[in-house]
């Protein structure tokens, strides 16, 4: 595999100084060259927690609470304007091993009409977690949170989640979840980084979306990484709202109920892998 650079970024918001040093670790054991550290934080605190680790570290600080996606595109533009060839996107709860990046960027290189892959994601149990999605309906992201019938959410699920594919395969995936994206450079300079007027939810549906349009974007169920994923608009009111807001946002830019192009692009997933 030739040597290629690959940069990673993580985006900070008043994180436990434990969890920082389990995703940070991970990445400077990676063979990522450079490691964007992004504070939304209201203080630098963190900066004393991370800065140490090494020298790979670039900490980025005094933006604001900007949101996921904005504080990730801090990082994508250095990462582009430096002519990275890789850059990985990543959760504070994340933990992956050495290995890891190294299968993902040889599959991507193998692969040259992917334009985003994601692994297998699992809970810290080893449990999978079924980040494989269908481009949602208003169903999907609004409604069934208020649906008080189990029945028929766990039967959309099913289908929604793609659980009949086994997730045991390579699959071409048109909704990856952005708690591990690793990004081809070049075709996010001609589709576009996150859609900053998304604060939080939704934007990694909106970018993987973008560039399924043109190219592959794939779940590889090679390579395994560990998410804790606490679920936490499901617990705060606040972030709730947040959630709420960021798919009005998202159904208003792509359709709500007459979603031509969804409905065919989901179709043809469920043509292809179930």
């Amino acid at each position: 595999m030739k040597n290629t650079e690959v940069s990673i970024s993580v985006v900070l918001y008043k994180n436990r100084p434990e969890e920082i040093n389990k995703v940070v670790s991970c990445a400077i054991e990676s063979l990522a060259q450079h490691i964007y550290v992004i504070d939304n934080s209201p203080t630098d605190d963190l900066k004393k927690v991370v800065v140490p680790l090494s020298e790979k570290i670039i900490y980025i600080y005094g933006q604001g609470n900007v949101g996921f996606g904005a504080g990730h595109n801090i990082a994508l533009r250095k990462s582009i304007e430096q002519n990275a060839q890789y850059h990985l996107v990543l959760n504070p709860d994340i933990e992956f091993q050495a290995d890891v990046l190294p299968q993902l960027q040889l599959f991507m290189e193998e692969n040259p009409n992917v334009g985003l892959v994601m692994p297998k994601i699992v809970y810290p149990n080893g449990d999978i977690q079924y980040l494989c999605k269908l481009l949602p309906t208003p169903f999907d992201w609004i409604f069934r949170r208020f649906c008080p019938f189990k029945s028929i959410i766990a039967k959309r699920n099913e289908k929604y989640e793609l659980r009949a594919s086994g997730y045991n395969k390579t699959m071409n995936i048109p909704y990856l979840s952005g708690c591990f994206m690793l990004f081809r450079t070049a075709v996010l300079s001609e589709i576009g980084i996150f859609d900053e007027r998304i604060f939080m939810y939704g934007e990694d549906t909106d970018i993987t979306r973008r560039i399924h349009k043109k190219y592959q974007t794939v779940f590889y169920p090679k390579v395994v990484v560990t998410h804790k994923h606490n679920k936490e608009s499901y617990r705060s009111h606040r972030l709730l709202w947040i959630h709420i807001k960021a798919a009005i946002y998202y159904f208003n830019k792509w359709g709500w109920f007459f979603d031509k192009e969804r409905r065919a692009i989901n179709r043809q997933v469920l043509r292809e892998i179930i």
